[in-house]
């Protein structure tokens, strides 16, 4: 019994250092993703500029498989400089955390899962009235039910959806429907593959 014990044990302790090194392979390449372009990155951000992530989370993996044409990103939010500080208005799904609704956080918190960055800029629009519509929207719960119809409940791309919405109604985000959810949804790429914003920077751990 010991002899097999011993030859099960042996894979599984394998597979776990090999999953571990991964694990510290993807955080060290964040790691050295913000601190090489940091400066960089913000220099370029603008108040009310989008600024897209793509996350290691399995959330992440899922809403990047939403986009059809740029599957670069997973998730975004909406920069407003206080006091000469970088802070990014998105709406988190970390309900274990406590974290389900829309925050306001620095922008070294939500690059700390980031293995890709883009910067969006709204063409021809103050990126003032941006940010302040996105400010309203603080505290709202995260949208589990990913229902545009109720804008009572926040989804991160809904959050721009409601947001544009204020501000220039005329601008339709691309919407894909979803079976799964029954609906349409908004995906990532509605703001990076769309004519109505702009590239400013892009930046990949894979670079």
């Amino acid at each position: 019994m010991k002899f097999k014990i011993r030859y099960v044990l042996i894979p599984l302790v394998a597979v776990a250092g090999i999953f571990v090194i991964i694990l510290a392979s993807l955080h060290f390449k964040r790691i050295i993703l913000v601190q090489e372009y940091y400066n960089e990155l913000t220099s370029q951000a603008r108040e009310g500029d989008i600024l897209c992530r793509l996350g290691d989370r399995t959330w992440s993996l899922y809403f990047r498989g939403l986009s059809k044409e740029d599957k670069r990103f997973s998730h975004l939010g909406i920069i407003r400089i206080k006091d000469n500080t970088i802070k990014v208005i998105h709406a988190e799904g970390r309900a274990i955390e406590g974290k389900d609704f829309v925050n306001e956080v620095d922008l070294d918190e939500f690059l700390d899962i980031a293995k890709a960055i883009g910067i969006y800029r709204l063409n021809n629009y103050d990126g003032k009235s941006v940010s302040s519509a996105a400010a309203e929207y603080i505290g709202y719960p995260f949208d589990w039910d990913f229902d545009m119809k109720n804008e009572n409940k926040l989804y991160c791309t809904e959050l721009l959806y409601v947001v544009l919405k204020k501000i220039a109604p005329e601008i339709k985000l691309k919407k894909i429907f979803q079976k799964e959810l029954n609906r349409e949804i908004i995906p990532v790429e509605a703001c990076s593959y769309s004519e109505h914003f702009k590239e400013i920077l892009y930046i990949s751990s894979n670079n």
